[in-house]
């Protein structure tokens, strides 16, 4: 019995190694969206001389949004990766001169605040792009998107609150 337990133990920790297609899929989504980035970048240098400041301004907001994004998508690779498949080698990264200590910085508590954060960041351009183009929207439409955003920030406050409460509860159980 003891050793069909083992083989189960081995096989659900082993099957943390799936997520890795997860993570790769997320490599080449953020391939696929630098390469549309690139295409913005490219169109919006095209149309520097002739467009006006509200245009260039919605374009550079466009670029942060792009960017904030694909930061996104690079953090929950990598701190996924590190928090539920596998730790960077590190000697092997000393050994090339690179410092990946960076990398494990985030637990999955720390990795939920800051992906809301940049949720949070990334509405909040999005927004901003509405309000330089109202009218361009309807009212509700306005009012639903800033709800929207409402929820967005409350949810990120809530999330740090807890993950402050959490960690308060850690320290004081590790004391004990």
């Amino acid at each position: 019995m003891k050793s069909l337990e083992l083989l189960v133990e081995r096989i659900i920790l082993s099957s943390r190694w799936i997520l890795v297609v997860f993570y790769l899929g997320l490599a080449a989504a953020l391939a696929l969206y630098g390469f549309s980035f690139l295409l913005k970048f490219i169109k919006i240098a095209s149309n520097v001389m002739v467009a006006n400041e509200g245009d260039m301004i919605l374009a550079m907001l466009g670029l942060i949004d792009a960017a904030l994004v694909g930061s996104l998508i690079v953090m929950v690779m990598i701190s996924g990766y590190e928090n539920f498949v596998s730790r960077f080698d590190e000697a092997e990264a000393d050994a090339e001169n690179k410092d990946v200590s960076f990398l494990g910085k985030l637990d999955s508590g720390s990795l939920k605040i800051k992906v809301a954060s940049s949720i949070v960041a990334i509405s909040s351009i999005h927004l901003l792009q509405v309000f330089l183009n109202i009218n361009e929207y309807t009212d509700t439409k306005i009012v639903l998107l800033t709800g929207i955003h409402i929820a967005f920030v409350v949810s990120a406050l809530m999330l740090g609150y807890l993950e402050n409460m959490m960690s308060k509860t850690k320290k004081g159980v590790g004391k004990g």
